[in-house]
């Protein structure tokens, strides 16, 4: 007679391994919830990003008709003296040694950096991320703005023919210069202005990259559990 069968005993049962792949959330984190609409978990979306890029551009470049007022309200005045000489009229600086003119582009250049200051801070406080989107309609709107503010002085300053100008008020009578920007370089102040005050605002007081080692049930690939 033969033995009874008995039955193979249990296999040993086996630890338990990670699935693979991980979860998004991480080893045994729970996977982000799907989300809706413009903005995401890690900020808004390249459409809501343009958008905001276009809004900033308009409002910064329609900005510089504050600037331009401001800037002729502000700027001195160059001094002009007619003469006529055989019939002939001419025009010529009543001050030739004086810095009228000098201060004229200096009070623009002030006046574009605050204004560059000013409206980095109100982007920031606003939108506290970067991206570049919202640098470049910084830049692109900081100039609109600039090219903006100078013709609106130059319309809102005296009349630009000196001649029908001296002729009008007299020979030998003093008339104020058209306002000009002679360094077409102060242009820039403001888009760069706003720039490097942006880029400092974000490098000192804006998000910081989270820390992947923040959370003990995280662990990057490659080390064992503990």
């Amino acid at each position: 007679m033969t033995a009874p069968l008995t039955p193979p005993p249990p296999p040993h049962e086996q630890p338990s391994h990670d699935a693979w792949p991980p979860s998004p959330g991480g080893y045994g984190g729970p996977a982000p919830a799907p989300q809706d609409g413009l903005y995401g978990q890690d900020g808004p979306g390249m459409r809501a990003e343009v958008i905001e890029a276009v809004v900033v551009t308009l409002v910064v470049a329609v900005a510089g008709v504050l600037l331009g007022l401001v800037w002729w309200w502000l700027a001195p005045h160059v001094p002009l003296v007619g003469d006529v000489a055989d019939g002939r009229w001419a025009v010529y600086l009543k001050d030739t040694e004086g810095e009228q003119a000098i201060g004229v582009d200096g009070t623009f250049t002030l006046l574009a950096l605050a204004f560059g200051a000013v409206s980095a801070l109100g982007v920031f406080l606003w939108r506290r991320r970067g991206g570049v989107p919202l640098v470049v309609a910084l830049g692109v709107g900081g100039l609109l703005g600039a090219l903006l503010a100078w013709r609106v002085g130059v319309w809102l300053g005296p009349t630009s023919d000196v001649l029908a100008h001296a002729k009008a008020v007299g020979k030998g009578v003093t008339f104020s210069a058209p306002l000009k920007l002679g360094a077409k370089g102060a242009l820039l102040a403001w888009p760069l202005a706003g720039l490097v005050v942006h880029m400092g605002l974000m490098g000192l007081f804006g998000p910081r990259d989270p820390d992947p080692y923040a959370y003990p049930h995280q662990q990057p690939y490659g080390e064992p559990k503990k």
